[in-house]
């Protein structure tokens, strides 16, 4: 239960929601629905009155999340939250009522009648929500990120992210929340054995809906499954209802009431097309010339009985519409998603900036969005919120009823460039619509994300790259490895965040990686690339118009290349490259940029090795990067890109010149492998991330040491650190251990590396490898003798060697380092700490006054 209080002790209750998962998961990891579904009144009532008398007990003032547990007509209350939490967000979204905003009021002494609720401009904010509708929220999982994790769920959270989804029914909701997931998969994909049913329904995995789906198609009866879930028999009978209907369009075919029901029910046009043998375009335009289409419903806080001023909507198959278009020039702005790994916040930032960009230039700026924890979905950030799906047939609904000028790809990151060819090949289709995708063309676009043409281009430009070459088969792929030598870079097309991305070291371990890791098909190849070791990556963020570029930022990444982009830390400005590098990265970027006809953001991504640039790969598209380039360099990027994507040039908005940052930033990422038992905290060409952090100061070693703290990762300034390293890496390794030694710290070490660091005038102590036997490093840290951990990982043996340690170090919380240029960076921070402490600044401060976006 969702409570509010104010200082006259009146007392409101937002929302109740119940969790389709039993007692045992956490609330984070479970489905949530919203209002409850299952509760008689008389339970309803019994726990609302709880609530109220809990948050007046404890004089809480402001918003208040209780969670009970229900059996029999009992329960228990497991927690109250007297703040706002992540349930709050959700409740918030689901009703309309904005609690961080009304808290916030009733903390600095407002009282609730005293406070307007803003989504219906007329009744005060003492006015308990009334809703006339279903939400659903399902938590997204990194699973796929962690495939040695483990994916049960339990009492602790492992999710990144939510998605919410609203209907009319329980079944529509639940269909818009699993594709809303944009999980790859859908209900009827999978399939188990019997025993693996049993096994799946007793124990929750991230799979559950859908094992619960096969369940039921395979025979299991209603109760049989709630005993074996603890989920409640009405939820199985929601499923079933979806079962049924996809089953009577099996036997019987369309006609207009099947098709009704079934869109009533969530089924998505590619689903009908599925069970009766026809083409998504078929079941479109059937159901358009039927006149089956869907209308919107508001968000409004007081089902309908006030007349509502936020436009705030979702979409249902019913009779009467609420949305009313205007005539003013429109733009619609497609968004992220849920937060997962290598699709973060990053772009929530970037679509809200495009509003202010959009709402500046007198445009109506529209967000199709469906992650209830963002800005971009509070009902007054933009003209017009619809909560959907980001998939094709629910894009163009909206387009449909609301006929934009123009829509916006570039800033949803991969979720919505994904969009930019099916929707110019529909809009295409359409004759009835002249909407048109905004800024960088889907054809240009698709040269980025197509490697082959890629190459191509840059070969085209005499721009160098690393060696490369494609494969459909596994044959095929270890022909092209074998032209281009040992250790390659694979990977599938059409990724983002480095999904299923590895180093593979020989034809054994590119046997196993096309066998377990990829599915390859004519339509889309595995990536084949020279892996450069020991290269220096580098990405820029930049701007272009078509005719001008303008350059935000050179970052240079901390971790050497193997480490994927969004998992290294990196600075502005670069530390150690020269001035003629640098020039010959700006020359490259403004060549790719007009040579792909560029308008709006690009992103690019170089290696440096032996002195020459290699480009790795460039997106015409908002990186996650343009949130730490715009802080640093106080230029907001992502709102110049949106205003250029409507046709201003980079000259009007008096844009053309590289800007030089007035301080030294460092990008640090957080990693979750503290949430996830059985990962390996190991950086590769995945990405593993789940956020960032930034550290800024006068000079790198402080401004990397801010980083490190934030992200709560903070070098020790005295204690012992343990130095394992791959042959390769002892050379390197020596600066750091001697600054590390001089800073005090005692250095022990397996003995090959022991005996290095001797026979170079630096003291350590040998210690055995956990291979050897005790006492070894394991039983140091376990004894909280160890302070930091830098271990290297030997080449082909790095998904094994130095797990333990790894995991050991994140299970005990010690600050652990898996690169030499991160050891190099760690060691000169901790020295320059030690010796003047750090100091703390505002961003204008460092910015020298200038207001930062």
């Amino acid at each position: 239960y969702e409570v509010m209080r104010d200082g006259k002790d009146t007392c409101i209750t937002i929302c109740n929601m119940e969790n389709l998962d039993p007692m045992g998961i956490h609330t984070g990891e479970s489905i949530v629905i919203t209002p409850s579904q299952t509760l008689t009144d008389n339970e309803h009532q019994m726990l609302r009155s709880a609530a109220i008398n809990i948050i007046r007990s404890l004089g809480v003032e402001g918003g208040c999340n209780i969670q009970f547990a229900l059996r029999e007509g009992e329960y228990r209350v497991i927690e109250v939250n007297p703040r706002v939490s992540r349930s709050s967000a959700l409740a918030s979204k689901a009703t309309g009522y904005p609690i961080a905003r009304v808290a916030a009021k009733v903390a600095i002494g407002l009282h609730l009648d005293e406070i307007r609720n803003n989504v219906t401009g007329e009744t005060p904010a003492s006015f308990e929500p009334a809703i006339d509708y279903v939400v659903v929220k399902i938590p997204r999982w990194p699973f796929d990120k962690f495939v040695t994790a483990d994916n049960t769920l339990t009492t602790a959270m492992k999710s990144t992210g939510e998605v919410m989804a609203i209907g009319r029914t329980v079944e529509e909701a639940l269909l818009k929340a699993v594709r809303s997931l944009d999980i790859g998969t859908d209900f009827g994909k999978e399939e188990w054995t019997r025993e693996e049913t049993e096994r799946l329904l007793r124990t929750p995995t991230d799979k559950r809906l859908f094992v619960i789906y096969h369940a039921i198609r395979t025979g299991f009866r209603d109760d049989e499954i709630s005993r074996l879930t603890g989920i409640d028999p009405f939820f199985i009978r929601k499923i079933r209802n979806i079962v049924e209907i996809e089953d009577l369009i099996r036997s019987n075919g369309l006609n207009r009431e099947i098709l009704r029901r079934a869109k009533r029910i969530g089924l998505t046009d590619q689903r009908i097309a599925e069970l009766c043998g026809m083409s998504r375009e078929e079941v479109s335009d059937l159901r358009h010339n039927l006149g089956i289409l869907p209308v919107y419903k508001m968000v409004d806080t007081c089902a309908a009985e006030f007349a509502a001023r936020t436009p705030y909507y979702y979409s249902s198959y019913e009779d009467e519409t609420e949305v009313v278009p205007s005539s003013r020039k429109k733009v619609l702005i497609i968004g992220a998603g849920p937060i997962r790994i290598g699709q973060g916040i990053e772009f929530d930032y970037c679509t809200v900036h495009a509003v202010m960009a959009l709402r500046e230039e007198g445009i109506e700026a529209q967000i199709v969005n469906n992650n209830p924890e963002t800005v971009s979905t509070d009902f007054d950030t933009s003209d017009r919120l619809f909560f959907e799906p980001l998939t094709l047939e629910d894009v163009m609904n909206i387009i449909e009823a609301e006929r934009p000028y123009g829509v916006c790809v570039q800033f949803g990151g991969q979720t919505s460039v994904n969009l930019a060819i099916p929707l110019a090949k529909e809009l295409s289709r359409r004759a009835d619509l002249d909407t048109k995708i905004l800024g960088t063309s889907p054809e240009n676009i698709d040269l980025a994300e197509d490697r082959k043409r890629f190459n191509q281009l840059l070969k085209k430009l005499g721009i160098p790259q690393p060696e490369a070459g494609y494969a459909t088969s596994k044959e095929e792929a270890h022909e092209v490895a074998a032209r281009i030598g040992y250790p390659v870079l694979v990977r599938p097309s059409y990724v983002l965040g480095g999904r299923a991305m590895e180093i593979v070291y020989d034809a054994e371990d590119l046997d196993r990686y096309m066998t377990e890791a990829v599915r390859v098909s004519p339509d889309h190849p595995v990536l084949i690339d020279d892996f450069l070791e020991h290269a220096i990556e580098i990405d820029v963020d930049a701007v272009s118009d078509g005719e001008d570029v303008l350059i935000g930022a050179i970052m240079e990444h901390i971790e050497e290349a193997g480490v994927h982009s969004g998992d290294s830390a990196c600075v502005i400005p670069p530390q150690s490259l020269s001035g003629d590098l640098l020039d010959t990265v700006r020359e490259y970027v403004r060549r790719i940029a007009l040579a792909m006809n560029v308008r709006g953001l690009l992103n690019i991504q170089f290696a440096v090795k032996d002195g020459v640039v290699y480009v790795l790969e460039a997106n015409p598209r908002s990186s996650r990067t343009i949130p730490f380039v715009s802080k640093a360099i106080g230029i907001p990027l992502a709102k110049i890109a949106a205003k250029v994507m409507i046709g201003k040039t980079l000259k009007e908005l008096g844009y053309t010149d590289e800007p030089v940052p007035k301080c030294v930033s460092v990008k640090e990422v957080l990693l979750p492998f503290d949430k996830l038992p059985g990962a390996d905290p190991l950086l590769g060409p995945e990405m593993r991330s789940t956020g960032e952090v930034m550290g800024i100061d006068h000079d790198f070693a402080t401004a990397f040491y801010k980083a490190e703290l934030a992200a709560g990762n903070t070098p020790p300034l005295r204690g012992t650190v343990f130095i394992s390293i791959r042959d390769e890496d002892k050379r390197e390794i020596l600066d750091a251990a001697k600054k590390l030694s001089d800073s005090g710290f005692r250095i022990i070490a397996t003995s090959g590396t022991a005996s290095y660091l001797r026979e170079h005038g630096i003291g350590a102590d040998t210690i055995r490898k956990v291979s050897e036997g005790s006492p070894n490093v394991l039983d140091l840290i376990k004894r909280g003798e160890v302070d930091l951990i830098i271990n290297t990982p030997r080449s082909k043996q790095s998904r094994r060697d130095g797990y333990e340690i790894r995991r050991a170090a994140v299970d005990y919380g010690i600050p652990y380092i898996t690169t030499i240029r991160a050891a190099l960076a760690t060691a000169d921070a901790i020295m320059i700490a030690s010796r003047q402490g750090i100091d703390v600044a505002s961003l204008r401060e460092y910015q020298g006054g200038r207001l930062v976006w």
